[in-house]
């Protein structure tokens, strides 16, 4: 069973082909036996999982089952789950039990999913290759000298080893979407505002958001129209109407106008992506779509923008973390002060503390109207790039990553590091929807090389036409059907 999509398995259950109760204990099986190096997941809840699959099939055996009752799947542990760790990959936070559910778990749980666990992840969602976390590293299940991408990397490694259909996400600057194409899975992150950010532990609040992570763009769009709509607790989410996701899926591409943008094929593209992304761009063309280059002039901003945005953001954001409400707090503090500066130098990780002093500095006196006002002026303009782009094309199309997979330890400076989401931030910044799908796999044989995925954008709320663009590609090709040989293993 391990070896289905998320619709599938919602068929075989439809079916009656097995329960979720069966389908639960089979994938916590193969959790058991396959996690302990891959280490994909931070916590496991197979009581609460097999407790949650037993109440899907009573609903099931009432005829009160819909469209993802008993169907499994994780979450980043970064949405509060009631009585679970939510560590957000942070020794601050090992020792934090939530109290209460994310909207995004609320909405999930109501449609009647089986919530494996909690996934590892970057700490306080702050990195591009699932090392900077508390629990140690992910690897690749493709291959395990590879990092997994970040920040989500340990959902996209279950999903791709197979340990899960599905797994949550949340994109700050990519960290759906990069290890979406690192992992060979397909990974939304929604518009701003579409999904509620209430319960998920804060990185950068105006750059946050929720979104699926799976198979196939299909499952995906299953999933977003669960968890999408507006919540009275998230100010930011966005009062409008949710649709059905699924009902463009087949629509056909004949006419569909693509633009490539000519700052996503420059000088940093591995050759051989670049060979992927543009071998998939022919298949679009096949199916009756134009393409056209265009122009996103202020992209090389983005980078330098969204490290003084985020980091301020960041700054404020864990300042509660301060050893006297909750997490990580210093044995025997001689005074208030001593607790607060060992609580957070001992709770922090050294990617977290550097963006916290960076955003401390940029937002101290002096220093705000230079770089953070700056910055939030060339957002706006990196914005209005995109804005105009969609008064000429419906999507835009380009590389996830300039690189498949780099191996783990690879990237010792920051900088580096940090250019990997050279194609995925300013998304983030403009505050639009992307999805990254399978398109390649370079560096070998296609069992031996790695991943390429594929970055799809649209305009603000355009999610449903880009699920249906997505789907069509992979109507028309196998990629998102190639599986890591650890997933092929069966029990």
């Amino acid at each position: 069973m391990h070896d289905k999509t998320l619709t599938e398995l919602a068929a075989g259950l439809a079916a009656g082909e097995f329960s979720s109760r069966e389908l639960t204990e089979s994938l916590l099986a193969r959790i058991e036996r396959l996690d302990g190096d891959l280490n994909s997941f931070i916590t496991v809840t197979p009581e609460q999982a097999l407790a949650a699959a037993d109440a899907a099939d009573a609903a099931r055996a009432r005829g009160e089952a819909g469209p993802l009752t008993g169907l499994p799947l994780a979450l980043k542990d970064i949405f509060c789950t009631t009585g679970v760790r939510t560590s957000a990959g942070s020794k601050m936070l090992d020792n934090f039990v939530a109290p209460y559910d994310a909207t995004v778990v609320e909405k999930l749980q109501a449609a009647g999913t089986v919530s494996l666990g909690k996934t590892n992840m970057d700490e306080f969602a702050m990195g591009s290759s699932n090392e900077n976390s508390f629990y140690g590293p992910v690897k690749n299940p493709w291959d395990g000298a590879a990092v997994p991408g970040g920040s989500s990397g340990g959902s996209a490694a279950a999903v791709a080893a197979g340990l899960v259909p599905a797994a949550m996400g949340t994109d700050t600057g990519g960290s759906i979407r990069q290890p979406a194409a690192f992992c060979g899975i397909t990974g939304l992150k929604p518009t701003y505002g579409r999904v509620s950010r209430y319960g998920i532990i804060a990185y950068a609040s105006s750059l946050d958001q929720a979104g699926p992570m799976a198979r196939t763009a299909a499952d995906c769009a299953h999933l977003l129209g669960a968890i999408a709509g507006h919540d009275l607790r998230d100010s930011t989410s966005v009062a409008r109407g949710v649709p059905d996701y699924t009902a463009e899926l087949e629509a056909p591409l004949s006419g569909l106008k693509i633009g490539l943008p000519k700052e996503y094929f420059g000088e940093g593209l591995d050759p051989d992506v670049e060979r992927a992304v543009r071998e998939a761009i022919r298949v679009y063309e096949s199916l009756g779509a134009t393409v056209r280059e265009v122009s996103l002039p202020h992209t090389h901003y983005a980078i330098p923008a969204y490290y003084v945005i985020a980091p301020a953001e960041a700054s404020s954001n864990l300042a509660r973390y301060d050893g006297v409400r909750f997490g990580h707090r210093c044995d025997a503090p001689a005074d208030l002060t001593d607790l607060y500066k060992r609580s957070r130098a001992e709770g922090f990780g050294e990617e977290v503390q550097r963006r916290i002093l960076m955003g401390t500095h940029t937002l101290s006196e002096g220093f705000f109207d230079a770089y953070y006002k700056k910055a939030q002026q060339v957002r706006r303009l990196i914005r209005q790039d995109f804005l105009d782009a969609f008064d000429e094309v419906d999507v835009l199309m380009g590389p996830a990553s300039p690189t498949p997979a780099f191996d783990l330890g690879a990237k010792k400076d920051p900088v580096s590091m940090y250019l990997q989401d050279i194609y995925t931030i300013a998304i983030n910044l403009a505050g639009i929807p992307g999805i990254s799908v399978p398109a390649g796999i370079v560096g070998g044989r296609p069992a031996e090389g790695r991943p390429v995925g594929l970055q799809i954008l649209g305009t603000h709320f355009a999610e449903a036409r880009l699920l249906n663009v997505a789907h069509q590609f992979q109507q028309a090709t196998d990629w998102h059907l190639r599986r890591p040989a650890l997933a092929e293993e069966s029990l």
